[in-house]
């Protein structure tokens, strides 16, 4: 895209520019060639993140996506028609697990597509006892576990607790109401279950049913039903770069694959992963990712 500002003088536009001509005078101009960004026919109305290969398998096949190559960068698009509404989704594998890596994924998706909502898609660790092993959770809010100030009387933390946008809060209420809460899913030959839920996210893997990180959770909030390594990361980011883009939130799905004890295992990661891809080909036709 480029813009042109003409006047009598300087112009001065700030940032980096091209200037060509003249730029001082009468008729002085400026040509400013702004970043590209997805135009029409590149946009996308859903962006999914994931993080291991078999998170991103399970979306690529429950949604039908074919991989392309754009900047040198790998992403898995398609089309979902889901009971008539058709929506056009973009994947993207995030390098690494954590939160960091999390948001630079996010940044790739908001530059070349501008996704109206961002899902973040795979497995996640059970923290409350009535979820099992398979169950899905939608997460709408987080608790971000890992800011603290270390003491020489222990630990203290700082815990925050970001919401997603209230279209995208409504749109998951929404689909509780048609599937019910807990909503009941089967997915070949077996039935799970999908809650709606608190997901307490931090940098640190959890497989002590008596570790500290446990104990404040549970304090914070007892409807944290859920950990992961990598929500914090995407509502930062959207805090910080989604609002200023006019994207309209994010909302996190998370298959449960163990229970974040000294029992925690890759037995159910595949499971989980499918069970949590099903639920967002569902849950697409509720999201406000539509014109």
């Amino acid at each position: 895209m480029t813009s042109r500002f003409e006047n009598s003088g300087i112009v001065n536009q700030g940032g980096s520019m091209t200037i060509s001509g003249t730029a001082v005078g009468d008729g002085a101009t400026v040509v400013h060639h702004h970043p590209p960004e997805a135009d029409i026919g590149t946009r996308s109305d859903v962006g999914v993140i994931t993080v291991k290969d078999s998170e991103a398998r399970a979306v690529k096949d429950a949604l039908g996506l074919d991989r392309e190559v754009v900047g040198g960068i790998p992403y898995w698009r398609g089309s979902v028609d889901h009971r008539g509404v058709v929506a056009r989704v973009a994947m993207i594998r995030s390098l690494h697990q954590g939160q960091r890596s999390t948001m630079a994924a996010f940044e790739h998706l908001r530059e070349t597509f501008r996704p109206a909502v961002v899902a973040l898609v795979g497995i996640g660790g059970g923290f409350h006892p009535d979820v099992s092993a398979g169950d899905v959770a939608i997460g709408t809010r987080v608790v971000y576990y890992d800011l603290r100030k270390e003491t020489a009387d222990g630990v203290q933390r700082r815990g925050e607790n970001p919401e997603t946008p209230a279209i995208v809060g409504n749109s998951v209420n929404s689909f509780f109401v048609d599937h019910g809460e807990p909503a009941r899913f089967e997915s070949e030959g077996s039935g799970f279950h999908v809650i709606p839920c608190v997901i307490g996210t931090g940098e640190a893997v959890i497989a002590d049913a008596e570790s500290e990180i446990r104990k404040y959770l549970k304090h914070y909030n007892d409807k944290v039903s859920v950990v992961d390594m990598e929500a914090g990361g995407l509502a930062q980011a959207f805090f910080e770069r989604g609002n200023s883009s006019g994207m309209r939130g994010w909302v996190v799905i998370r298959g449960v694959s163990d229970h974040s004890d000294k029992d925690k295992n890759d037995a159910m990661q595949n499971t989980a992963a499918r069970h949590a891809a099903e639920v967002l080909r569902a849950l697409i036709p509720y999201l406000p990712c539509h014109a």
